[in-house]
């Protein structure tokens, strides 16, 4: 995720009540320890072993007593096959479930899965169980009922709960004005919300709520239910007209933001290009830039300094690479840039994913080192990160980009190398989309302030090079254009806390409309309203932000357990659907495995990231033409286009992409690798 480049002084708000281990005596007695550990469930195996099962979404392996993920707070999925063994133990279920040791199964109309009887919700997608037709005669008829006296128990006490369920839906109607289905108002009225996750609320005098609506709050993880009531009430986006004040607003300083994402391969030199940077623009004093200094020639790493500007963090340092996206900010003669140095290793992608999704433009840094180059191009047959990266940003909508031809000091200037570099990167960035007139290729050496703020003072590459340096090629990028009459989109990047905005606030981008101080707005996918209280961009304070602002908003009348990241701050009448299957068109990477259907990926949307199934090839497309070539593929293949439809274990928020193409675009991952990436065509059902 983003993280702000901001230093506060942390002793202003120290209360030497948070000393606790003068207060309190840690000491315990290993009794107790070991009185507590009998009280975990038992997992039936022998003393030593402990049974586990495997997160869905991180494959973290996780004790069998939790049911929550350790790593990423995914709820459990039962297998069938401990489905089928609770079954059996099960001594309430109906007789005829349980014959001949056998147990009945129904298949999910959405997913396929197959399910235990007894289960009203599906295992996988958490869809509620329709009756079937012979189910639905023999209800009617009773014939069922009077041959076995274990359904007429079951017929009663569903008569008992249909009777006391009519009762809440009844009391909820007198009490609200505005009408919303009844299996929707039966669990708000009973459940309440402890840390993000639906709970019964056991004080409640009707303490009834439907094993269904149980079972979907407590895998999805946050609450559905209002969603649901604010998607059914949503009006069509052709309705919406923007207010005056969101079109006739002018920035004070008349700048363009420009959101510029600095990418490429590890070790091409992009933190130290961004370090350098910020540090010859002024927004590193020098008596900052020599502590980085000192602390570099201390480590032993004295090339590090610059880069040691963004990379904070101690593992960074130790480690030598960038991990997360750094914010900061800059001012040019035409824009107020926005840099966001995304990390070049393999291994945090969806870091760059997170946070390089919010780009107008980029800057592609390659190293002219020899080998290095050829490194980032081939990676040894597995594809090297100058390819990935050119292909994620160029999904994410970047068209305009500046190749940053860096050390080249290593190659004394050679013209040659700069050509060749050229030539074999040209090619393939032309094969991904991006037009010749939108590309600048600059040569530079950032460790030698050659061409970086000021034009190149060697001869060597003086003796050929006249264009523009690095600062003057940003202010060449043409502004991009702001969807501000759009019903307001705000994809949550980062939940956060300060003195300024309060312990309720989120940062992130907006991607279409404007906002205000006193703004009501929606938070999704929860469905819980809140208002604007404060906004802020750079530390500054705002009266009003709109399409295309990063800023940080502080919010009030929710709790904090609702926002998330990848959830989406919206218009409260024009919400952003949240997707349970969605239509993808995709174009496939070099990869060296076939996707297959039923394969198991990672969907990457804006900031929002789900574990997700391929559930459908519909077709193979011509890429030139997007006609269809071949309907009902068995497997997709390296470089080809296709229509799939994909499964998202939760629902997330999404925008088909001729409505919102911010929120429309999406990345496929798995095994570590970007296979494919696409844009959203349909949302074929939503939550």
């Amino acid at each position: 995720m983003p993280r702000k480049i901001k230093h506060h002084d942390y002793e202003d708000v120290y209360d030497d009540s948070y000393d606790y281990d003068e207060e309190y005596d840690y000491d315990y007695d290993d009794n107790e320890e070991s009185a507590e550990c009998h009280d975990m469930p038992k997992s039936g195996l022998s003393e030593g072993q402990i049974k586990i099962w495997r997160c869905l979404c991180c494959t973290y392996d996780n004790p069998e007593h939790i049911s929550v993920c350790g790593i990423c707070r995914t709820a459990r999925k039962a297998s069938f096959e401990e489905s089928q063994e609770t079954a059996s133990e099960t001594t309430d279920m109906p007789k005829a479930d349980r014959s001949d040791g056998k147990t009945k199964i129904w298949r999910c109309l959405s997913c396929t899965y197959d399910n235990p009887e007894h289960v009203s919700a599906c295992g996988m997608c958490s869809t509620i169980r329709s009756a079937s037709l012979e189910e639905s005669q023999a209800s009617a008829s009773g014939t069922a009922a009077m041959s076995n006296p274990a359904s007429t128990t079951t017929k009663a006490s569903l008569d008992i709960t249909a009777k006391v369920e009519a009762e809440i839906v009844e009391d909820n109607a007198k009490s609200s004005k505005e009408p919303a289905p009844s299996s929707l108002i039966k669990a708000d009225k009973h459940e309440k919300r402890e840390n993000g996750v639906l709970r019964e609320d056991k004080s409640s005098s009707n303490g009834l709520v439907s094993e269904e609506l149980q079972k979907l709050s407590f895998s999805t993880g946050y609450n559905f239910h209002n969603s649901n009531k604010v998607l059914k009430n949503a009006v069509p986006l052709e309705e919406y007209k923007a207010e005056p004040w969101m079109l006739h607003e002018q920035s004070e300083e008349g700048k363009n933001l420009l959101h510029l994402a600095i990418v490429g391969h590890v070790d091409a030199g992009k933190s130290t290009l961004t370090g350098r940077l910020l540090h010859l623009m002024g927004r590193v004093s020098q008596k900052e830039m020599h502590k980085y200094q000192r602390e570099a020639k201390q480590k032993g790493k004295e090339s590090f300094a610059y880069a040691w500007v963004l990379d904070e963090s101690p593992e960074e340092r130790e480690r030598g690479v960038t991990m997360t996206v750094a914010v900061a900010h800059f001012d040019t003669v035409k824009f107020h840039v926005v840099l966001l140095d995304s990390p070049g290793h393999k291994d945090f992608v969806p870091n760059l994913i997170v946070g390089a999704s919010q780009a107008d433009a980029a800057v592609l840094v390659v190293d002219a080192s020899t080998g290095a180059f050829e490194a980032g191009m081939d990676g040894q047959g597995t594809g090297g990160q100058t390819k990935e990266h050119a292909q994620l940003i160029r999904s994410f909508g970047v068209e305009q980009l500046i190749i940053a031809i860096n050390k080249m000091d290593v190659v004394d200037y050679s013209k040659e190398r700069f050509d060749f570099i050229k030539s074999q990167l040209g090619l393939f960035l032309r094969r991904c989309g991006f037009k010749e007139s939108s590309l600048m290729w600059i040569p530079m050496s950032v460790i030698e302030n050659q061409n970086l703020v000021t034009s190149t003072s060697d001869g060597r590459l003086m003796s050929w090079y006249t264009g523009p340096h690095f600062l003057e090629s940003i202010d060449l990028f043409k502004p991009p254009t702001r969807d501000i009459s759009r019903p307001l989109r705000l994809p949550i990047s980062e939940v956060i806390q300060s003195r300024t905005l309060g312990q309720v606030a989120a940062s992130g981008k907006l991607d279409a409309g404007a906002i205000k101080v006193g703004t009501k707005l929606l938070v999704m996918p929860a469905g819980e309203g809140a208002i604007v209280k404060a906004i802020e961009q750079d530390g500054n304070e705002l009266n009003v932000a709109k399409a295309g602002d990063s800023v940080d908003i502080g919010l009030q009348g929710i709790d904090s357990s609702i926002l998330m990241t990848g959830g989406v701050l919206c218009h409260p009448d024009f919400p952003v659907p949240v997707a349970r299957r969605i239509e993808l068109k995709v174009a496939v990477l070099d990869i060296k495995k076939p996707i297959l259907f039923g394969a198991e990926v990672e969907l990457h949307a804006h900031h929002s990231k789900e574990a997700a199934k391929i559930v459908q090839i519909l077709a193979i497309l011509d890429p030139k033409t997007g006609l269809v070539r071949k309907k009902a593929p068995r497997l997709l293949t390296a470089n080809q286009s296709a229509l799939i439809e994909v499964l998202p274990h939760r629902g997330i928020c999404i925008e088909e992409y001729c409505n919102y193409k911010p929120l429309g675009r999406v990345t496929l991952r798995a095994t570590g690798k970007t296979i494919a990436v696409g844009i959203v065509t349909r949302i074929i059902e939503q939550q």
